[in-house]
């Protein structure tokens, strides 16, 4: 593979793997919020947890850019304070790939939380352990196949995310061009066939090698949750 090649591929893993790394956090945040609490506004804030899901993600990449732009609410405030600008970077385009894969990770990470049952964290409760003892020695445990799921979900659709990453952190190489939109970038050039197929074919191994993992670690989740 030319170097072209490789910096696409490994611009993608780092922005797939952080979309995922902070998308699972704020995912078991709100999915344990959904499922154990009832409180006024939850299926608005449901709902608006998922619009990613049914907006086009040029869209939401158009909105991340009215917030997070150097003129945006969030995205001057950084820059005034802290110089820190997320339009038209890598870390951009992860937030970008992440908020598209947040609802598919949140709703395989809420299923996996309300198939606990809740009395025994009750159980758990009256011998004497808090919250966080429950969380870590009861539900977490049994619900880790479905975090799993959750983040292998979240990471194949953050590594072939392509609307909202060009329209928020554009098709810059070496900074946010991930093998999406290398592949694009191919296209619009005469002759440029050739490489769009190289790229795919990387794409589908990345792909192939991501699931295979997925199977490994899902297995190991069941194990180690006992079933």
């Amino acid at each position: 593979m030319t170097p072209d090649i490789w910096e696409a591929l490994r611009l993608s893993l780092i922005v797939a793997g952080r979309a995922t790394a902070w998308g699972l956090v704020a995912a078991l945040a709100f999915a344990w919020l959904l499922a154990r609490y009832r409180f006024p506004g939850r299926t608005l804030l449901d709902a608006l947890l998922h619009a990613p899901l049914i907006l086009p993600p040029v869209v939401v990449g158009f909105v991340l850019l009215l917030l997070f732009g150097t003129h945006g609410p969030i995205g001057g405030w950084l820059d005034r304070h802290f110089g820190y600008r997320l339009v038209f970077t890598s870390a951009g385009a992860s937030l970008a790939a992440g908020v598209c894969a947040f609802p598919l990770m949140l709703r395989a990470v809420r299923l996996a939380i309300e198939g606990v049952d809740p009395k025994l964290e009750e159980a758990a409760r009256s011998l004497g352990a808090g919250p966080i003892d429950r969380a870590c020695t009861i539900t977490l445990p049994i619900a880790l196949p479905g975090l799993i799921a959750g983040a292998v979900v979240g990471f194949a659709a953050a590594l072939g995310e392509f609307g909202a990453v060009i329209t928020f952190a554009a098709n810059i190489p070496g900074e946010t061009q991930t093998l999406p939109l290398a592949i694009y970038a191919a296209l619009q050039v005469p002759g440029g066939e050739a490489i769009a197929m190289r790229l795919s074919l990387v794409s589908f191994a990345a792909a192939l090698v991501a699931l295979l993992l997925s199977e490994v670690l899902l297995r190991a989740g069941k194990r180690a949750a006992g079933r």
